[in-house]
């Protein structure tokens, strides 16, 4: 059979990847721990499920959902902009639910860019950064992330461009930016004349009394783009698909076009659900972020000990290692997987930049990260000595 060859153009998914490598040691009877995706390991919040369960019970949550999303998850997301960012948001115009932020992230592309255009992509990066652009006929163009430059990309250096992603707190270093980086970003899209897309992942896994700003708070945000927001991390909702799209009207708009020819939205259950995320659960990322404090601490702890050097992260639940000397990547990945039985992420599957390092989720129960640590203890010890 002939296929389309899109496809082709884009390695295979990299979580897809780690779990099958999961799955093919499992079935060989070994136990490994997932350190390679980032998918809480604690349960969405009761006032939630429950949110969501009586919503399910009304028959009108049963038939299709309006693109644009009910006014009771507009309205609740604008109210959390407001409170949490400071940010003005028109329920009626400047947001729209998405179903999750991947969704958000992959077809922000095929809204915005046409073949032949070229996208400004973070490296390294969260994959959809780049399988996004490609299969809408885009170039991609990596914008490098340096240790020495705080994980920051160099704009000026860029070539001319339609779109730039940017993504802070940073998946997948962990890094943080500041207003000021995004004022600087704002500028350089208004020169350049091109739409930024801020994917806003992990604002609300924060630690130390560090709250991660929104691009939308800084100056001009919704002259030149949009936020992608998600309540996978902050909430335990990866499963519920829940997240929205908010800022310039315009982008709002075209990406609300585009959905109503790609999927019939979101299920009004599921939006109810996320409104009382919003409002009544609004105080549970704190709560969260203190038990991925908790495990950081303990991580970054252990693997000092073994020597390897580790920027403790101010947000997100995941750490970005440079591997020992003398490993690449794939190496240390493999040694991990093959004497420790820890599965970590190879930083190059994240982009070109992200060779040399691994990503670690701290996603997992304390006793299962502390067996990791130990594992990892004993493993490095034995390849040392």
């Amino acid at each position: 059979m002939k296929f389309a060859k899109r496809l082709d153009a884009v390695p295979p998914y990299l979580f897809a990847e780690l779990e099958r490598k999961v799955a093919e040691a499992e079935r060989a009877g070994v136990d490994v721990i997932s350190l390679g995706i980032g998918d809480p390991d604690l349960p969405t919040p009761p006032a939630v499920i429950e949110a969501l369960a009586e919503a399910a019970r009304d028959p009108r949550t049963h038939q299709y959902p309006t693109n644009h999303g009910t006014e009771e998850l507009r309205t609740a997301a604008a109210g959390f902009y407001r409170d949490r960012f400071g940010v003005e948001i028109d329920p009626d115009g400047e947001v729209i639910p998405v179903l999750g932020g991947k969704e958000g992230v992959g077809h922000i592309a095929l809204a915005c860019l046409d073949p032949g255009d070229t996208c400004l992509a973070p490296d390294p990066g969260y994959p959809p950064y780049t399988s996004g652009p490609v299969f809408a006929g885009a170039t991609v163009h990596y914008l490098p992330l340096r240790e020495e430059s705080d994980f920051l990309p160099e704009l000026e250096s860029a070539p001319e461009a339609k779109l730039l992603y940017l993504n802070y707190p940073n998946n997948p270093t962990g890094a943080t930016a500041e207003l000021d980086f995004f004022e600087h970003a704002i500028e350089f899209a208004r020169a350049r004349d091109l739409i930024l897309v801020h994917d806003n992942a992990y604002s609300e896994v924060a630690f130390d009394g560090y709250r991660p700003p929104s691009f939308l708070e800084a100056p001009g945000a919704k002259e030149v783009g949009v936020e992608i927001f998600s309540l996978s991390k902050g909430w335990n909702m990866t499963g519920w698909r829940a997240g929205l799209v908010a800022g310039n009207a315009e982008i709002v708009e075209r990406y609300r076009q585009l959905k109503t020819n790609l999927d019939s939205g979101m299920s009004e259950a599921v939006q109810h659900a996320a409104a009382v995320a919003l409002t009544d659960e609004r105080d549970f990322p704190a709560e969260i972020s203190e038990v991925y404090a908790r495990r950081r601490d303990l991580l970054a702890k252990g693997l000092r000990e073994v020597g390897l050097e580790v920027r403790v992260p101010r947000a997100t639940p995941y750490f970005w290692v440079r591997v020992p000397e003398g490993h690449s990547s794939a190496s240390f990945t493999e040694l991990m997987l093959d004497e420790a039985s820890v599965l970590v992420s190879p930083g190059d599957s994240y982009g070109p930049s992200g060779a040399g390092y691994v990503r670690l989720s701290l996603t997992v129960p304390d006793s299962r990260l502390e067996e990791a640590v130990d594992r990892i203890t004993r493993a490095l010890v034995i390849i040392q000595s």
